[in-house]
């Protein structure tokens, strides 16, 4: 189960691989319980600052594997189901950029969508295809994509279950940045670096949990919330660190989480 996410860190940047190539990292259930393990592992551990995701070969994920859909669909699916859902990405305090490589598709665009940033390469084909297996918009999928691209695009998306590219997916304001597929990983970690170096980890938790929870809440119950929250930092060492830093032009020394 080890080499279903392969795992490694370097200068405060977890990267972890989903490992099944042969399958274009097609989901299953041991991958996904290994990814979440990783993720709760990383969030307790020091030495990680920020998070980068990617798949081995040529794809990113591409969604559920059949293996399991074919159980699923003669009900010899027996598996005991993770807990966690699919959004439980959301949940890890410490900032998850994807770097989708190629094939990201039902299951696997979910996983793309649920992290805070996403980076993909031009040239992958990204696509709902929940409408083209006879299935509907999962995993919260019909509540992210209307809040990242609109009702309209959202529905395109959802409905035809075509396919497009990584450049397309940028123009629809589904990601952050679109590079050559030969430089994605390493924009993806060097971007994740910047954010290791120079936020302030505890402030990038408090964010986090900010801009997903305050989907459900009106201007004035975030406006109020912020407040409360501006204060507590007041009181946090990053708060003089940042302070200090920005006055001795050096990079800050923040605490972990």
């Amino acid at each position: 189960m080890s080499e279903l996410v392969l795992s490694s860190v370097e200068q405060g940047v977890l990267t972890l691989t989903f490992n099944r190539p042969e399958r274009l990292n097609a989901w299953t259930d041991a991958l996904g319980r290994r990814y979440f393990d990783l993720l709760e592992q990383a969030e307790k551990d020091p030495a990680v600052r920020a998070i980068v995701v990617t798949g081995a070969g040529r794809g990113f994920c591409s969604g559920a594997d059949f293996e399991t859909l074919s159980a699923i669909q003669g009900g010899d699916y027996a598996a005991e189901p993770d807990p966690r859902p699919a959004t439980f990405p959301t949940t890890i305090r410490k900032p998850i950029v994807a770097a989708v490589n190629g094939a990201c598709a039902g299951l696997g665009m979910v996983h793309a969508l649920v992290c805070d940033l996403v980076f993909t390469s031009a040239e992958a084909k990204w696509t709902t295809a929940f409408p083209r297996r006879g299935l509907v918009a999962e995993y919260g999928l019909s509540w992210v994509l209307p809040r990242l691209i609109g009702q309209q695009r959202a529905m395109d998306v959802l409905l035809s279950g075509r396919v497009f590219t990584g450049t397309e997916a940028h123009e629809l304001g589904l990601v952050n940045r679109v590079l050559p597929g030969e430089e994605l990983l390493a924009g993806a970690q060097a971007y994740a670096r910047e954010l290791a170096v120079h936020s302030s980890p505890a402030s990038m938790a408090v964010i986090k949990r900010q801009v997903w929870g305050d989907w459900d809440v009106t201007l004035e119950e975030s406006a109020r919330a912020a407040v409360r929250e501006m204060m507590a930092s007041f009181r946090r060492p990053d708060f003089a660190e940042g302070v200090a830093s920005f006055l001795e032009h050096r990079n800050p020394a923040f605490p972990s989480l």
